[in-house]
């Protein structure tokens, strides 16, 4: 049986090389990890879709399912999950999150 709100999430992994689900928008985060995720892709210049969560009770709930990952935000990098805000920041802090970019093909400015 299809599940709507997992179609519409795989779609949004599929169709965008960068996703983020978060609370808010990148413009207007409405939550620190959320806020910190967007300025460490901001930072390194990647482009990215933001999913905001706060919009849809069905995306929120589902995207948790859908990963087996109990918090938001959540990365997705060229379909694969990469995890939530403390990992996203660790990957930054140890040039691991430019390293993936890289591999996937996906623009950025290297760290500063």
């Amino acid at each position: 049986m299809s599940n709507p709100a997992f179609d519409r999430i795989q779609a949004d992994i599929s169709a965008n090389p960068v996703v983020l689900f978060m609370k808010g928008t990148p413009v207007f985060p409405q939550c620190g990890f959320s806020a910190r995720t967007v300025q460490i892709l901001s930072h390194m210049g990647v482009p990215f879709k933001g999913v905001n969560v706060l919009e849809d009770a069905e995306i929120r709930e589902g995207i948790k399912a859908f990963t087996n990952w109990p918090t938001i935000p959540q990365l997705y990098v060229k379909g694969e999950f990469v995890g939530g805000c403390d990992i996203v920041m660790e990957m930054f802090q140890s040039g691991e999150l430019a390293t993936l970019l890289e591999e996937k093909g996906i623009p950025h400015q290297a760290a500063a």
